[in-house]
């Protein structure tokens, strides 16, 4: 009984024109793979990639007086930038050292306020 479900899965299943497989059929087998790989590559793993690299030059970039958001959430101000820390400020009397690593990201708001300012102070010139 055994070798008979052994046989049956071993044999190869006749072809539609009743010709053997021919070299291409190898590749045939393995294209939906392939593309199984590519889909991964350019939905997960390019977009991934570009991420990071938006990330680290991201936090090369940072300066003091950037405000800044850390992963947990704190919200502050750069006092100083050391090679592997930051200071951010984050009351009047409170600074608190950050590894670079920490700061998830710029705040959006402030770059806007200061661009917003220079336009009102340009134009309130321009009125004057």
């Amino acid at each position: 009984m055994n070798g008979f479900v052994v046989s049956l899965l071993m044999a190869a299943p006749p072809a539609a024109d009743g010709a053997q497989g021919g070299p291409g059929g190898g590749l045939m087998t393995f294209l939906p793979f392939i593309a199984i790989i590519a889909i991964f590559y350019f939905l997960m793993i390019r977009p991934q990639n570009k991420k990071q690299k938006e990330t680290q030059k991201m936090l090369s970039a940072l300066k003091k007086g950037d405000r800044i958001v850390t992963i947990g959430g704190i919200h502050g101000t750069i006092q100083s930038v050391k090679e592997q820390t930051v200071i951010v400020k984050v009351d009047e009397n409170t600074k608190i050292e950050f590894n670079r690593g920490a700061v998830s990201g710029i705040e959006a708001a402030a770059k806007e306020d200061k661009s917003e300012n220079n336009a009102e102070n340009e134009t309130s010139g321009e009125k004057a």
